[in-house]
């Protein structure tokens, strides 16, 4: 299914890909940038060059999940960095796999320098994923509770997928799940395989398009990209 990742034929495909993120961070990171879950680096590359680039991962999940390839192994709750270390902290769909994503919020503050910036993405409405270990999802009022008890001030917070977009995803990752368990046990339902594979682009197409003819509701949608300073 990877080769089909940037086609209407892929169940995720109204997700997008990591291009939009990767610009979002790239117009205002600065300086030494933490990257918390950095996973095998992608985001590395698409920064400025004025950047310098620290990567931080966890390993029982990025070693083995993501193939990581972090400079430093550690806790996102214990960090391994001195006080006001770093102008930029990225934790990019990382959140809802913390055991202390409080703690982690607050060491995020504590290395940051005065005036530094967070990017945070994390999903709202998501299928479980990286099991056992995710956590939690929150609202975007529970998300601006956090932020606010670590001491940050939110400088902007959107969603990431419109409410059109964000039910099409579900339901296609939800078709995907259903025969992917249908395969897993031989089921005799597997003879649906054919209407379903036709099925995922024709709701990626009808989400797309009621998508720009419908405003969005924004109590709806697949998750929630966020900047924050350290004041």
């Amino acid at each position: 299914m990877e080769r089909l990742r940037r086609t209407p034929f892929h169940p995720q495909w109204l997700l997008g890909d990591f291009k939009k993120t990767a610009n979002w961070v790239q117009r205002d990171a600065r300086g030494l940038v933490l990257d918390i879950g950095c996973a095998d680096r992608w985001m590395e590359r698409h920064l400025s060059r004025e950047c310098e680039y620290v990567g931080v991962d966890y390993p029982a999940t990025g070693g083995r999940l993501y193939g990581a390839r972090p400079d430093v192994f550690a806790d996102a709750a214990s960090l391994p960095f001195p006080d006001a270390s770093f102008d930029t902290v990225l934790l990019l769909e990382v959140l809802e796999h913390l055991r202390d994503p409080s703690g982690a919020l607050a060491e995020i503050a504590r290395v940051l320098k005065p005036r530094g910036q967070l990017f945070l993405t994390l999903p709202f409405l998501y299928p479980v994923h990286d099991a056992p270990h995710d956590y939690q999802r929150y609202t975007c009022h529970g998300l601006l509770r956090e932020m606010a008890e670590a001491g940050f001030l939110v400088d902007d917070l959107v969603e990431n997928l419109g409410s059109a977009e964000s039910a099409g995803l579900l339901f296609n990752l939800a078709l995907a799940g259903m025969m992917s368990k249908a395969i897993e046990d031989k089921r005799p339902s597997l003879v649906l395989f054919p209407f379903v594979a036709a099925l995922v682009p024709l709701v990626n197409a009808a989400s797309w398009l009621l998508g720009r003819a419908l405003p969005a509701w924004t109590a709806l949608t697949a998750g929630y990209r966020l900047k924050a300073i350290r004041p």
